[in-house]
């Protein structure tokens, strides 16, 4: 049985590679996706300090669609361009946001976060996958060693998944 905890190390960068080795023994061998993304999803959430939302929006050929995630019931469809999950998307590169009251384009699903990070995950070929979107309810909640650490995670979650 596998039982995630919460990891405290040193420093992020750690914190982020211990992460990544749990999330490649988790994922490891399991041929569904669904299934690795929300026990990916179950991982951080439950690993990660001040976090209140992590999870999958998959791209559906035409908008963002909620996959797996931990936490409140989420936005269903964001089209792409539209909050930092949809610019994720269209832009490919990882956004994170320090504070989300003062992001002229956010979306609110849930009023408790305050910041947030998204990752786009981008196929091999080229195409879009999805994004990776965690919230925290403080902000500042990350930065760039989070943006470098859950760039990793994807990128873990993406092989193992073999996408």
């Amino acid at each position: 049985m596998f039982e995630a905890k919460p990891l405290t190390h040193a420093s992020k960068p750690e914190l982020y590679a211990d992460l990544a080795q749990q999330a490649r023994s988790l994922v490891s061998g399991e041929p569904s996706m669904v299934a690795n993304a929300a026990n990916f999803s179950a991982l951080v959430y439950h690993a990660l300090p001040d976090i209140n939302w992590c999870g999958f929006y998959l791209h559906d050929g035409n908008e963002l669609v909620v996959g797996p995630f931990q936490g409140k019931p989420a936005c269903i469809r964001i089209a792409l361009g539209r909050g930092v999950c949809g610019t994720a998307a269209h832009t490919r590169q990882t956004q994170v946001v320090r504070d989300v009251s003062v992001h002229p384009n956010h979306v609110y699903c849930d009023t408790a976060s305050q910041s947030e990070i998204v990752v786009p995950l981008v196929r091999a070929d080229g195409s879009l996958f999805g994004v990776w979107d965690v919230d925290s309810p403080h902000t500042d909640r990350f930065d760039d060693e989070d943006r470098a650490g859950m760039e990793t995670l994807c990128t873990t979650f993406m092989n193992a998944a073999g996408l």
